[in-house]
C-alpha cells in the first residue's frame, strides 16, 4: 500500500455539473489523486447513458493526470478498498445535503473503518445547481450549457 492520498468522489453524476467539477478541483489541493466514481443508484433510472457521462467527465479534466473516472456497481466502501482510497469526498449545498450525506458516511465508516469522509461546502457560484434541475431543463429543451463543464 502506498502513502499516496487517494480520494473517491462517488455519485450518479446524471449529469456531472460545474459544481461537481469545482469539488474535484478543490479536493486536488488536499489529495494526491481523485477518482470520480460514477455509480448506479438502485433508486433511480439514468437520464444520460453512463458511458456517455464518463466520456464527458473525462473531457472536463483533460489534461489533469491526477483525476481518473470509473464506473462502479457495488458498495462505495468496497470500491474504496479495491482502489486503495482512504477518503471519500462529498459536496454539500445545504443542510438537507448534510443530513443525507452524514448518514451515508456513518454507514461507509461502519463498512470500512479506514474510510474517512471529507465534506466540502459547495462554492456559492454553484450552490444553486442540481443534477435534478438540469435534467428537467434539458428534458424540455432548455439551455443547460452554463451549468456543465463540457458540451452535451
Amino acid at each position: 500500500m502506498s502513502d499516496k492520498k487517494i480520494a473517491l468522489f462517488p455519485g450518479s453524476f446524471d449529469p456531472f455539473t460545474k459544481g461537481h467539477q469545482d469539488i474535484v478541483r478543490r479536493a486536488l489541493k488536499l489529495f494526491d489523486e481523485v477518482i470520480v466514481a460514477v455509480g448506479y443508484n438502485s433508486a433511480k433510472s439514468r437520464y444520460f447513458e453512463i458511458d456517455y457521462m464518463v466520456d464527458r467527465i473525462k473531457s472536463a479534466f483533460t489534461p489533469e493526470e491526477n483525476v481518473s473516472v470509473m464506473v462502479y456497481n457495488e458498495l462505495t466502501a468496497d470500491l474504496a478498498k479495491k482502489t486503495d482510497a482512504s477518503f471519500l469526498i462529498r459536496g454539500l449545498r445545504n443542510t438537507t445535503d448534510f443530513e443525507y450525506e452524514n448518514s451515508i458516511s456513518q454507514v461507509n465508516r461502519y463498512l470500512n473503518e479506514k474510510l474517512e469522509t471529507f465534506f466540502l461546502i459547495t462554492s456559492p457560484d454553484y450552490a444553486h445547481i442540481s443534477s435534478t434541475i438540469i435534467r428537467e431543463v434539458h428534458k424540455y429543451d432548455g439551455d443547460v450549457s452554463p451549468f456543465l463543464p463540457y458540451e452535451l
